[in-house]
């Protein structure tokens, strides 16, 4: 991880080795250093030890990941604020920015041609079936994948309201290393016993009823016309189940592993607006 002086950060999920990681290397060159973080869950702990001793609020520093189901994309293409310093990716994944006939054609196109240049060359998928077949391809496996996004945007719409995220938390002080005002064993437990209710109140909204209204709703979209008709899939749909089903139709197509590895380099940034909106935020910290 090379240190840049502007003292910018931004902080992502997975190693240096990870599609996040790489796409950033695309956006942000030289303006911040790139801190890969491992999971998703644990970027606050992982960013307090990054820091150390020193004071977080002072840091210039923001973290990217992908939105998974963690949000609905906007009407409007942009990032997605979760919290505080925390931006979201308005597709669902790295992988879905990738997932583009043009680029894989090309892609397919260069091996090819590098197969016709060098005989001993190991690439074995002749020349690419074209664009408007590599199209057919992508949502061929969108559409097999329908129902099984419907079940999970139907069991993300259940905790997309940020209060059924609430966690039994440990203490009532607003944040571990503070001590509450009363240490009377009486006055802990009632408040203990508060936040238990709480807690219950939370989860009793995650019923079968809510999952059944959300599974209606998002089974109606993705039965719509113009949902097929502007590839709406590939801003909804997840990425890495996309690619998982386009390999499992096609397994005598290119892998699509070692393509992204390809495509993450020769990513056009200009042409997803909540990509150049990062590359600004970063400029701007």
């Amino acid at each position: 991880m090379s240190v840049v002086s502007s003292g910018k950060f931004i902080f992502c999920e997975g190693k240096k080795t990870s599609l996040d990681y790489q796409l950033l290397n695309q956006i942000v060159t030289n303006i911040a250093t790139i801190v890969p973080s491992g999971g998703k869950f644990g970027f606050s702990t992982f960013i307090e030890g990054y820091f150390s001793s020193t004071n977080i609020d002072n840091k210039k520093y923001l973290v990217f990941r992908d939105r998974d189901f963690d949000a609905e994309p906007t009407s409007d293409i942009g990032l997605i604020q979760l919290r505080r310093n925390v931006w979201l990716t308005h597709r669902p994944c790295v992988e879905n920015y990738l997932l583009h006939s043009d680029l894989i054609h090309t892609y397919w196109q260069e091996k090819y041609q590098e197969k016709q240049n060098n005989p001993t060359s190991k690439w074995g998928h002749g020349n690419s079936p074209g664009i408007e077949i590599i199209s057919e391809w992508i949502e061929s496996a969108a559409r097999n994948l329908k129902e099984y996004q419907t079940v999970r945007w139907s069991l993300a719409n259940l905790l997309l309201d940020s209060a059924t995220r609430t966690q039994l938390k440990t203490t009532w002080t607003g944040g571990s290393g503070q001590l509450p005002k009363s240490l009377d064993l009486l006055d802990c437990k009632n408040e203990a016993i508060e936040l238990i209710k709480q807690f219950r109140k939370v989860v009793d909204t995650v019923t079968q009823e809510r999952f059944e209204e959300s599974f209606e709703k998002y089974q109606q979209k993705f039965a719509q016309e113009e949902f097929w008709e502007q590839k709406q899939y590939l801003i909804w749909f997840h990425g890495k189940d996309i690619q998982k089903e386009m390999q499992r139709q096609k397994s005598q197509y290119i892998s699509l592993n070692i393509f992204f590895g390809w495509a993450i380099t020769n990513i056009d940034i200009d042409r997803y607006p909540d990509l150049r909106e990062l590359q600004m935020k970063i400029e701007q910290l």
